[in-house]
């Protein structure tokens, strides 16, 4: 890029953190719609100023992700410098390349997988310095790069606002699906039912028929991954199901309960699986993603084992297994799991002993199916609006990708496009 004024990357240097002070940011913080500042870490405003004092970052610097996700870009837009992380790259365009037109040129397919190509992967994914300086790109008239950067100005600020109004929906429907659960688990399903007082915070009042009793009579049994070193019996492979195979983001926010998937082979068995078995992870988790989500194991008996951050729980003879599925989903929702979360060197940890002592409703056996079948059929209409939410935004999205790479290698005629 030798129309490159300056390229510098943030700091390589560790500073204490404190409460109040300068925003530190990095490659999280760069988005497609712009910087966001004010999600993270801050620095005292005498280390800000030891980090910026190389001049970098000043308003029309072209920001770029380059350790970690690599390769997203925003124009930085600000008057004053803040700090930032390692992870984020300035480009500084001399006065032959205008900003907007450098940043979409980076978003565009073409240099998009130059990057790609050159990314090393060690601990996590990496771009030097020295590789985006060797990145090509076109390099219109000035006139012109100001024309295509206002018509993808335009363009693109059509198609976000698409995108965030579904995602909008997206958030809308996931706090919807929430509450249709916890309320089905805690009031069931007659709205003029008798209730009665529990005393228990996340309860309150329930019909008052049910029995309130402590979660681990739920269960037939709880037992924690461990690998074990006995072949299967015929000797053939079986599947094994990890922390990774949970729906980390779904999850996270409740709002879904999908169904586990096995992805690994592995020779040796540990601990088989039925169907309907319920798994919760049980340590590893972070303060993004807490331990506590629960899936259920929904593939054929004795062909999957479960690795040792999961714990398998087989709910009790005359229990409904997915009403105890929903019930532990309300029990993350209301933040019940997190009281029995332990924090160690780093790592989240569920106390089981704690967990399983709490209180929890149990309905008769005819109205945990009822439930059951009617959360099936509520949560599978919402989750299709979901679905149908997130496909047009991966078309949205799409769509910004093809017109920014057709717009900046002049397969589009900005003066004449509508």
């Amino acid at each position: 890029m030798h129309f490159l004024e300056g390229l510098k990357d943030g700091t390589h240097g560790s500073f204490s953190r404190v409460d109040e002070g300068v925003p530190l940011l990095s490659a999280k913080d760069v988005r497609e719609s712009g910087l966001r500042v004010g999600q993270g870490s801050q620095v005292t405003e005498e280390d800000a100023n030891t980090i910026v004092a190389n001049g970098f970052p000043r308003r029309g610097d072209v920001l770029l992700t380059i350790v970690g996700t690599v390769g997203r870009s925003a124009v930085y837009d600000l008057d004053e410098p803040l700090p930032f992380q390692r992870s984020v790259a300035f480009l500084r365009p001399r006065n032959i390349l205008e900003s907007r037109f450098l940043n979409y040129s980076l978003q565009s397919q073409s240099v998009q997988d130059q990057m790609r190509l050159a990314t090393k992967v060690s601990a996590q994914p990496g771009l030097y310095l020295s590789e985006v300086a060797a990145l090509d790109l076109l390099l219109p008239p000035l006139d012109e790069q100001q024309a295509i950067s206002d018509y993808l100005d335009r363009e693109t600020r059509r198609l976000d606002a698409l995108i965030a109004e579904q995602r909008g929906l997206i958030a809308t429907l996931r706090e919807r699906r929430v509450a249709l659960i916890s309320h089905a688990v805690r009031r069931g399903l007659n709205d003029s039912i008798q209730l009665t007082g529990t005393g228990i915070d996340w309860l309150g009042e329930v019909p008052a028929h049910w029995e309130i009793r402590r979660l681990k009579y739920s269960m037939e049994s709880v037992v924690p991954g461990v690998w074990g070193s006995d072949p299967k019996e015929d000797g053939t492979d079986v599947m094994c199901v990890r922390v990774a195979d949970f729906d980390r983001p779904r999850l996270q926010v409740g709002a879904e309960i999908p169904t586990v998937r096995s992805v690994q082979r592995h020779d040796q068995v540990s601990r088989l699986l039925e169907p309907e078995d319920l798994l919760i992870e049980k340590s590893g988790g972070t303060a993004i993603n807490p331990v506590g989500f629960v899936a259920m194991y929904m593939g054929p008996a004795d062909t999957a084992v479960y690795a040792n951050f999961i714990a398998r729980m087989r709910p009790a003879e005359g229990q409904v297994p997915r009403y105890w599925l929903y019930a532990h989903a309300a029990s993350y929702a209301t933040r019940l799991t997190a009281r029995s979360v332990k924090q160690t060197t780093g790592i989240q940890n569920l106390d089981q002993t704690s967990y399983f002592d709490e209180r929890f409703p149990f309905p008769p056996a005819a109205e945990q199916r009822e439930i059951a079948a009617y959360l099936d059929d509520q949560t599978s209409r919402i989750d299709s609006l979901i679905a149908e939410s997130e496909d047009l935004i991966e078309l949205s999205q799409e769509r910004r990708a093809a017109l920014i790479t057709a717009a900046v290698t002049g397969q589009v005629d900005v003066r004449t496009a509508a």
